[in-house]
C-alpha cells in the first residue's frame, strides 16, 4: 500500500502508528484526518517528514472532510475515536457520536473507493470484566460502560459493512497501551507528572483493579501486522502479556522517581469500574507479530521520557486538562483527606 489514511493520527497511538509507518516502510505516504479536540496534538508529529504526510484537519463525521482524506489510499486505519472512561460516564453522547457513527461515516464513504484494507482499532474493554482465565476473540461482547459499548457498538457497524458490502474490514482490540505523548488524563501519565510535582496520585478504590499493560510501539506493531496480514471479517487480540493491579503501578512509579508512597491518596471509586481485562494473542501471534517491551524496561523508558519532555505535558495540563482535574478529583481527593 503505497498511501494509507490514519483517522486520529494526531492522537496518542494514532500519532505513534505513523511515526512507525513512515520508519518502516520509506515509499509509503500517510494522510492523517484528525479533528484535534482536546487529546489531538499536533505536537505529536512534530520532526517527521512533511513531504510523506498529508494532514487535514477534519472530522471523521463529515462525510465531505473523510471523502476527502481518502482520495486516492490503498487504505485505512481508523484510530479516531473518544477513549477516556471517565468521561463516558459524564456524558456519552460524544461516544456514541464519534465512536459508532463515526465508524459508520468512514466505512460509508470508503464503499466506492475500492480499499485494499480497513482496519478498526478498538479495545480490550469490549469484553468487560474477566474474572479468569483471558478472552479470546470468539469470547462473549459484555461491555460495562458508555466508552466500551460504543467500541463495541462500532465493531458491530464495521462487521456489517463486511457481511452486506463485502468490505476489508478487520479489527483489533488492544489492552491498556502507555508510553510517550499519552494525553495526562490517563493514569500512567497523570501519576507520573503529578509525582514530578509531588502532587497526590488519586487511586481509584482499593488499588487492586487488574490491567494488562502493552508498550504502544508494540500495540502499533500488533495493529500493522493486522492491517496487512489479517484476514477481513476477523478480530485480533493484542495483549501485552504484563498484568498488574494499579497499585503495583502507582509504586513503581513512585520508586522510579524517588517518591513516597505517602503521595498515593485511595478515591472514591468510579461507578461500574471493571475489576479485570485480560486478553489472549495467540491468533495474532500466528501471523508473527509478538510484544518486545519487556514491561519494568517499558515502565522506566517512559517515566523518563516524561521527565525529559515538560515542554510537551506542561501546557497540557495548565489547559482544558486543569479545569477537567479539579472538576473530576477534587471533591474525591478533598473526601480522602477528611475534608
Amino acid at each position: 500500500m503505497q498511501k494509507i489514511l490514519v483517522t486520529g493520527g494526531a492522537g496518542f497511538i494514532g500519532s505513534c502508528f505513523v511515526r512507525t509507518q513512515l520508519r518502516n516502510y520509506p515509499d509509503q505516504h500517510v494522510v492523517v484526518l484528525d479533528k484535534l479536540t482536546y487529546s489531538g496534538n499536533l505536537d505529536n508529529l512534530k520532526g517527521l517528514d512533511e513531504t510523506r504526510i498529508s494532514f487535514i484537519r477534519g472530522d471523521v463525521n463529515n462525510p465531505e472532510h473523510v471523502r476527502h482524506a481518502l482520495e486516492g489510499c490503498d487504505g485505512a486505519v481508523h484510530f479516531a475515536a473518544e477513549s477516556h472512561v471517565d468521561r463516558s460516564l459524564s456524558g456519552a453522547s460524544d461516544f456514541i457520536a464519534t465512536n459508532v457513527g463515526g465508524v459508520n461515516t468512514l466505512l460509508s464513504q470508503a464503499r466506492a473507493m475500492n480499499l485494499e484494507r480497513i482496519l478498526l482499532v478498538s479495545t480490550d474493554e469490549v469484553y468487560g470484566s474477566v474474572t479468569d482465565g483471558s478472552s479470546k476473540e470468539d469470547s462473549p461482547i459484555l461491555p460495562r460502560n458508555p466508552y466500551s459499548a460504543s467500541k463495541a457498538s462500532g465493531e458491530l457497524i464495521g462487521l456489517s459493512y463486511f457481511e452486506s458490502f463485502c468490505m476489508p474490514v478487520i479489527i483489533t482490540r488492544g489492552s491498556n497501551t502507555y508510553g510517550p505523548y499519552q494525553y495526562p488524563e490517563k493514569v500512567l501519565p497523570l501519576f507520573i507528572s503529578n509525582a514530578i510535582d509531588n502532587e497526590p496520585l488519586p487511586l481509584y478504590g482499593d488499588g487492586r483493579n487488574v490491567r494488562d499493560w502493552l508498550f504502544v510501539e508494540d500495540h502499533c506493531a500488533g495493529i500493522d501486522c493486522a492491517f496487512r496480514k489479517g484476514t477481513p471479517g476477523e478480530a485480533y487480540n493484542i495483549a501485552g502479556e504484563n498484568e498488574r493491579e494499579n497499585i503495583t503501578l502507582t509504586r513503581k512509579v513512585l520508586s522510579l522517581l524517588n517518591r513516597p508512597d505517602t503521595l498515593i491518596r485511595y478515591i472514591e471509586d468510579r461507578t461500574g469500574h471493571d475489576r479485570r481485562y485480560s486478553i489472549d494473542s495467540t491468533k495474532l501471534k500466528a501471523l508473527g507479530w509478538e510484544p518486545k517491551m519487556n514491561f519494568d524496561e517499558g515502565i522506566a523508558f517512559t517515566v523518563k521520557w516524561y521527565q525529559e519532555n515538560e515542554w510537551w505535558w506542561r501546557k497540557i495540563k495548565s489547559g482544558e486538562f486543569k479545569a477537567y482535574y479539579e472538576e473530576h478529583y477534587r471533591e474525591r481527593l478533598d473526601k480522602s483527606q477528611g475534608i
